[in-house]
């Protein structure tokens, strides 16, 4: 039974090497303390002490500081200056997911500050159905029946959780947030009386930022265009253009404080971080460092749909911790959502999307054509070049 079911899920295509599986592990463990970490940081008030915007500006420019420290690990500072002029283009091409990542790290702060971390995550798997289309469209891969039914099993999962929240709602409204986007509120928006609610439409638009970036960004990362350029490079060409927008939004978009200069904003946060009044903040901009470091090289490496199963699986770990830590308990209704995304995950391991890069599906071609012409004398050869290319691109 257990070689039959090990069978019916294709291990070698979820995880192609096994720095793909640690990346897999790291990647949901990172976003699991990143929800937790955040709503730590939260006052009584579901507000927040410090200057979000600040906390996310800095988290880019750490973001960038580590990619380039990777990246010249392998690279002289001669090449590095060759590579960015040989490749500015690809710099302004990551514009656009670097102002949709900008908008959904923000929104992060936000949505959070309405909902407890399970339900978060819960609802952020509305992006599951959005990124099938997206992913169909530009990789032109086709999903099966079954992968139809496994993401919308997961929106169902999500629906219901969605539902308990707008219930409890009715009965006990959230409180305001203080934070950047909190203002934009429309008030012709019911808060309490039905399902869609504006925190509902926070949600959203946070998800279709994280469908169009993430699917965006992959597209980038497995193109032509940048196939040759180093992983870590175009990690730094996003930060950059992340900065920018994150400075923008400082500037002209904040809410929070907006009497203050951008430059007494820093200051402000800086100080809570040296004086230990808020040690979370650090951790914070550690943590949401290392996933979008960790994020990128999931995405060299696997696909975006199984970046958001990854997601999924969150959502268990997530919802045990925040009962130990925050006393938030497990609902019938949390129940029943994570069963029905946790068994929409199973049906899409049977037969998981695949789009490894370009260098390795044409090593594959070459692999089928050797197997073919020379009874495969030569498939042993070509795997572990194949391999060696894949920890490559890792």
């Amino acid at each position: 039974m257990l070689s039959s079911l090990r069978r019916q899920i294709n291990v070698k295509d979820l995880f192609p090497t096994r720095w793909s599986f640690i990346i897999f592990i790291s990647y949901m463990g990172l976003f699991i303390n990143q929800g937790l970490l955040v709503t730590g940081s939260k006052t009584a008030t579901h507000s927040y002490n410090y200057n979000t915007i600040v906390v996310v500006l800095l988290t880019e420019f750490t973001k960038l500081v580590a990619a380039l420290t990777i990246y010249r690990q392998t690279h002289s500072f001669n090449q590095m200056r060759t590579d960015i002029m040989n490749n500015r283009t690809v710099l302004l091409l990551y514009f656009i997911p670097s102002a949709l990542y900008c908008l959904y790290n923000n929104l992060a702060f936000i949505n959070l500050s309405s909902y407890d971390p399970t339900t978060y995550f819960l609802l952020l798997q509305f992006r599951v159905v959005v990124t099938g289309v997206i992913f169909q469209f530009l990789f032109h891969k086709r999903l099966t029946r079954l992968q139809w039914i496994s993401l919308l099993l997961l929106t169902s999962g999500c629906i219901i959780k969605q539902f308990e929240h707008s219930s409890l709602s009715i009965k006990i409204p959230l409180l305001k947030s203080n934070s950047t986007l909190s203002n934009l509120k429309d008030n012709s928006i019911s808060k309490n009386s039905s399902i869609i609610n504006i925190q509902l439409i926070w949600i959203l638009v946070q998800v279709f930022c994280s469908c169009f970036a993430g699917v965006y960004n992959e597209y980038l990362l497995k193109s032509d265009r940048t196939i040759q350029v180093d992983v870590m490079l175009q990690n730094a060409f996003m930060y950059i253009d992340s900065i920018l927008c994150n400075t923008l939004l400082l500037l002209y978009f904040d809410y929070q404080q907006p009497n203050l200069s951008a430059i007494d904003k820093f200051s402000n946060t800086l100080k809570l971080i040296t004086s230990g009044k808020e040690n979370l903040i650090l951790l914070i901009i550690i943590n949401n460092a290392a996933v979008g470091i960790v994020t990128s090289l999931f995405l060299k490496s696997m696909t975006s749909i199984l970046k958001t199963f990854a997601s999924a699986l969150e959502l268990l770990f997530t919802s045990i911790l925040a009962w130990i830590i925050f006393s938030i308990p497990v609902s019938i209704y949390t129940f029943i959502a994570i069963f029905i995304v946790s068994f929409a995950v199973y049906l899409y391991s049977i037969n998981p999307v695949v789009n490894l890069p370009k260098t390795i599906m044409l090593n594959n071609e070459i692999n089928s054509s050797n197997d073919n012409n020379t009874g495969g004398a030569n498939s042993k050869h070509v795997n572990v070049e194949i391999e060696q290319g894949r920890r490559v691109n890792v």
